[in-house]
């Protein structure tokens, strides 16, 4: 009978246990996709009022500002093209150095950042397409998230896959820089929807992994800043490439 009570006791302390770490995974996934959500209003906010400092309506179309003109018609777009991946190796190099309010600031830094390097889609597209790809994107994210969240199988195969598409898809970019090809760009965002679609189911996983190996708080902290910024990259790119597919041109 005492071995029945303490195999009870045992069970019992698990099942807490269990409970406990349910809870914190939560928790942890919840600061994930407010970071996320944040970022990526942080980034809309940007784009939309550089939008109006660098492109102005003249009747006839839209034209730069002079400011327009110094960020996006001169060799400084470059520099601001590439600031943002600079950024994301920055805190992905530096993070562990770092207190957990500098990762997040340096965060929010590099989501204005990337705000503004996107001004120049709303000269592009219009403003009810973007609107349009944008919740088309939040809705699929959401469900593929869910599914890395839930699934009990193991995407880690897949990464490697999707990490050779995703190179594919930077060099394939690059050489249609200066190819112009509509073709080459059309095949690049069907297979970046793919790509991004695959990558994040298997990057909510491995968060949901990552925070299982926590050792603390101040840990648990940065990995869920890391996590968002996986998460934000997902995103982004999925609605960049939905948009180049889906998008009315201005």
């Amino acid at each position: 009978m005492s071995h029945d009570f303490r195999q009870t006791t045992q069970m019992g302390g698990r099942a807490a246990e269990m409970a406990a770490i349910d809870q914190g995974l939560r928790a942890h996934m919840l600061k994930v996709y407010n970071y996320m959500a944040i970022a990526l209003g942080v980034t809309g906010v940007v784009a939309f009022a550089f939008f109006k400092l660098a492109f102005v309506d003249t009747g006839a179309g839209l034209a730069y500002t002079q400011l327009g003109a110094t960020l996006f018609g001169s060799p400084l777009k470059w520099v601001i093209m590439l600031a943002p991946l600079g950024m994301v190796f920055f805190l992905s190099a530096r993070i562990n150095a770092m207190s957990v309010s500098t990762a997040q600031m340096t965060f929010w830094g590099f989501a204005a950042i990337m705000g503004v390097s996107l001004a120049s889609i709303f000269a592009v597209y219009t403003a009810q397409s973007i609107t349009q790809v944008f919740f088309i994107t939040a809705a699929s994210f959401a469900g593929l998230s869910l599914y890395g969240y839930t699934t009990k199988r193991s995407l880690t195969g897949m990464g490697s896959f999707l990490m050779m598409g995703l190179i594919g898809i930077i060099i394939a970019s690059i050489v249609n820089i200066f190819l112009a090809s509509s073709a080459l760009g059309f095949a690049i965002s069907v297979i970046g929807v793919l790509v991004f679609a695959g990558l994040t189911a298997y990057d909510t996983q491995k968060i949901k992994e990552m925070y299982l190996l926590s050792d603390s708080t101040a840990v648990a902290g940065k990995k869920a800043i890391m996590g968002a910024l996986s998460l934000y990259m997902d995103f982004l790119n999925l609605f960049l490439m939905l948009l180049s597919l889906f998008g009315n041109r201005e």
